[in-house]
């Protein structure tokens, strides 16, 4: 080989690197562009509808601070004031600029500034939630992973099993045997509770371990089926047999073409439970006394507080969103085969 042709071949190789990194690109933008264009109208849509809920709930803040008794004199004072006796459609592009701003309004019932006492709320569950994804993530991984090298094996229906026999477990019931063993029977853990941060990583992290791992089953049974089920069909793919056939070692042939192309619908998966788990954590914060941002929805529904209800599911749908788009993203970069839009 000569002079010339050695150093063309890194020539060559950044070339190359360099062809792959822009197409890593086009795809991440063509998949963000995407998602912002389907975001666009389901926002709008979707907080139309959250915003008529009040209409159609028939709603008052009048009633909620005077009384069923109120005259119609007092009701109708009451409503002046909070601007409800204007048209429905300048109420609501009034409420959307707020939303657009980030104030989500005032409560009915106290006065005081929803976007506040959602933070308050959201911190708590999203510190539960992230940490519960986490767990679910890590040891759904594992077991599906697991599962698949060793599929038709002793392993595999055992940790069949062991996944089925979680994903029927409720999280309340979950949490209540993790009180009464790890923090009531051996002391390992605050039994209910919540530190910020702020005040120690590790008071915070044993305050949110409890209900994190009691909201991670879900996660782990759906990630351990979706990635056991994904990785066996990859198996079977001619690709693998063709790399089976090269002499290419298990470890790479498992690395390179069977987890890149068996990730996809495990990872899709994840789009709706991060939201879900923020959502669904109400019959769990009570349990260990969290004051997190699914209590506080429920208290919301159960006092009439239309406003923060509207507040509630306006976060949850940028929480749904914001979520997939990240997904996607990851889908976009690590997964061929959402290139072809499997």
């Amino acid at each position: 080989m000569t002079t010339t042709a050695v150093r063309a071949m890194p020539a060559r190789r950044r070339g190359v690197a360099v062809t792959r990194a822009r197409h890593t690109l086009s795809r991440v933008l063509v998949t963000l562009a995407r998602s912002i264009t389907i975001f666009v109208p389901v926002f709008l849509v979707a907080t139309f509808v959250t915003f008529a809920l009040r209409s159609l709930s028939g709603l008052s803040p009048a009633r909620i601070q005077l009384g069923e008794e109120a005259t119609p004199e007092a009701v109708h004072r009451v409503e002046a004031q909070w601007g409800l006796d204007r048209p429905f459609l300048v109420q609501y592009g009034d409420w959307f600029t707020d939303v657009l701003h980030g104030q989500l309004g005032a409560s009915w019932t106290n006065g005081a500034d929803i976007s506040t006492l959602i933070g308050l709320g959201l911190g708590v569950s999203l510190s539960v939630a992230t940490f519960a994804l986490l767990i679910g993530v890590l040891l759904g991984f594992v077991l599906g992973t697991v599962a698949a090298v060793r599929r038709t094996t002793w392993i595999d229906r055992a940790i069949t099993g062991f996944v089925t026999v979680i994903s029927v477990m409720p999280a309340f019931v979950v949490g209540i045997l993790l009180v009464a063993v790890l923090a009531v029977g051996l002391h390992l853990f605050p039994s209910a509770g919540y530190l910020p941060a702020g005040q120690g990583f590790g008071p915070w992290l044993a305050h949110i371990t409890l209900p994190a791992i009691a909201l991670s089953f879900d996660v782990v049974a759906d990630v351990a089926r979706q990635l056991r089920s994904s990785l066996v069909a990859a198996y079977r793919e001619n690709y693998v047999t063709g790399a089976v056939v090269r002499g290419l070692s298990p470890r790479r042939v498992f690395l390179v073409h069977v987890l890149r192309n068996g990730l996809g619908p495990a990872l899709a998966t994840l789009g709706l439970k991060f939201p879900a788990l923020v959502g669904a954590s109400v019959v769990t914060e009570w349990v260990f006394g969290l004051q997190g941002f699914g209590r506080f929805a429920n208290e919301s529904a159960q006092a009439g507080d239309v406003p923060a209800v509207q507040g509630v599911l306006v976060v949850s749908i940028v929480l749904v969103v914001l979520f997939n788009l990240i997904v996607n993203l990851v889908l976009a970069r690590v997964t061929p085969a959402s290139q072809r839009g499997v």
